[in-house]
């Protein structure tokens, strides 16, 4: 085989990868817009029985109730809670990261102060972090580190060695995207289904 020959099937193969590492960004993207609308639902029908004390804590049974028989573990009352939890924290949707999964979101949500918060944010979409590097710098205490620290870059340049590369079928071992893909809790797939689960979702996007 020929130096240009190996070159053209390089390149291709970084095409495929590329390509399908997008695709499963994109649908996790749309999950997590899943929550979040689903959160902002809730929370609209939560401020009409603002008069009732305990009406939030029944609106999210209800719907657990309903929803986990037909969808799965993924719409737990705790997953439905922190959907309400996620919409107040992040109020605004266009102001959602692509780069971080539903999962990352699920730990910022658990950071009370916003500037932290922020940190946390822009660190993770920087850094490329997971959800275990993003765990991890957390209950490090990265940030209250830098508050202390008189080199501030010299923290951050730590903190960035420990990075590990990102690779996007890590998301897909979560078993609640199997759920959002409407696919059922197997112990393995053909590469095949998963594919054909991801791609038909991504042809009703607009282009």
């Amino acid at each position: 085989m020929s130096v240009s020959r190996n070159t053209l099937i390089v390149d291709i193969k970084e095409i495929i990868v590329s390509s399908r590492d997008r695709a499963i960004r994109q649908v996790d993207h749309e999950r997590t817009l899943m929550y979040w609308r689903i959160g902002q639902r809730i929370f609209e029908e939560e401020q009409q029985g603002k008069d009732r004390a305990d009406y939030g804590e029944y609106l999210t049974s209800m719907v657990a109730e309903q929803l986990t028989p037909e969808y799965g573990s993924g719409f737990s009352k705790r997953q439905i809670e922190l959907s309400r939890q996620f919409f107040r924290t992040f109020p605004i949707a266009n102001t959602l990261y692509s780069q971080l999964s539903w999962s990352q979101y699920k730990v910022l949500v658990r950071i009370d102060s916003q500037d932290k918060r922020d940190f946390y944010v822009a660190e993770a979409v920087k850094n490329n972090w997971t959800v275990r590097q993003l765990e991890r710098q957390i209950n490090s205490s990265l940030w209250e580190r830098l508050l202390l620290s008189n080199d501030r870059q010299d923290v951050l340049a730590v903190a960035r060695d420990e990075k590990l590369p990102s690779d996007a079928k890590e998301i897909i071992k979560d078993p609640m995207y199997l759920e959002f893909l409407g696919l059922k809790r197997e112990a393995s797939y053909y590469e095949k289904d998963l594919e054909q689960a991801i791609i038909y979702p991504l042809t009703r996007f607009p282009a």
